[in-house]
């Protein structure tokens, strides 16, 4: 008898061991590993600023338990993938003039979130050595600036109203398309040597906290008055991910927030680790992203 009923105490402790393992492998570990896996996926363009905004806002998602798939496109295909659901967000729209011309194409299939920044501005930037302060007077200096305007991508929107500048201007100049490390490249290239050059310059941007610079005046208003950055959610985001879209909707910040992790980039950060620097300066500001504050 003695035998047995410690068999069956053995059976029934292999039972319960059992019937837990089971219930952990339901539940997950010890209830805190969620039976779906939350993802979002975020698109963005290749200039320094929305750089720093989609790798920290990145990062916000992640501490709100987001898998999150970034991907880098031109300005365009980024437009058209939020419209067709292709990525579900982006922040990197600049509005109301610089992108104009995609919101007009595929606004009405697309949610415009919100700003998530505000103050900014495009246009043509020269060193402060440079003696003129309008494009008007650009023709008269030509040979100074070599007759070149540096930009950046051709699917850029400054570079769309750039064109628009030298036809409105009557400007006698080549537009160099490049990209962002490029023009920051021949700013460089020209500040250190004391040399003439005009690019198309955008704030917030590192290069003004690097340089003494200013954008030369424009009394055509071709580049607009102040902008703002905005954010856009494909069509349904609200309704399918309420908790991602309410981040989305409280994610704002100030240029000098976004200049601050774009220096730590161009002074050699990694992109990841400039956004941590900058989530672990701000943790209210972040939670009140995540909405705990």
């Amino acid at each position: 008898m003695i035998k047995n009923s410690k068999t069956i105490a053995c059976i029934l402790v292999g039972l319960v061991a059992a019937a837990l393992v089971l219930t952990a492998g339901c539940t997950g570990d010890a209830g805190t590993q969620p039976s779906e896996q939350k993802s979002i996926s975020i698109g963005y363009v290749l200039w320094d600023s929305e750089i720093a905004s989609t790798n920290v806002i990145k990062q916000v998602f992640e501490k709100a338990g987001y898998e999150v798939t970034i991907t880098a496109v031109d300005a365009a295909p980024l437009y058209q993938a939020v419209a067709s659901g292709d990525v579900d967000c982006t922040v990197s729209a600049w509005l109301p003039r610089t992108q104009k011309s995609y919101m007009d194409e595929f606004g009405d299939q697309l949610d415009l979130v919100g700003k998530n920044l505000e103050g900014a501005k495009i246009g043509l930037v020269v060193p402060a050595y440079v003696t003129i302060d309008s494009i008007e007077e650009m023709n008269s200096v030509k040979d100074r600036f070599e007759g070149k305007i540096v930009g950046i991508d051709a699917g850029a929107g400054v570079m769309k109203t750039t064109e628009d500048a030298v036809e409105a201007y009557g400007l006698d100049y080549d537009i160099v398309y490049s990209s962002s490390a490029g023009m920051a490249s021949a700013l460089k290239k020209a500040v250190d040597r004391e040399e003439w050059v005009v690019v198309t310059g955008w704030t917030p941007h590192w290069k003004f906290a690097r340089w003494d610079l200013k954008y030369l005046e424009d009394p055509k208003g071709i580049y607009g008055d102040e902008e703002y950055i905005g954010t856009l959610a494909r069509t349904g985001l609200a309704a399918d991910d309420p908790e991602a879209y309410a981040i989305l909707k409280r994610f704002s910040w100030t240029p000098e927030d976004m200049g601050s992790v774009m220096l730590d980039i161009e002074d050699g950060m990694s992109h990841e680790d400039a956004a941590q620097k900058w989530i672990d300066a701000h943790p209210d500001q972040v939670n009140a992203w995540l909405g705990k504050a």
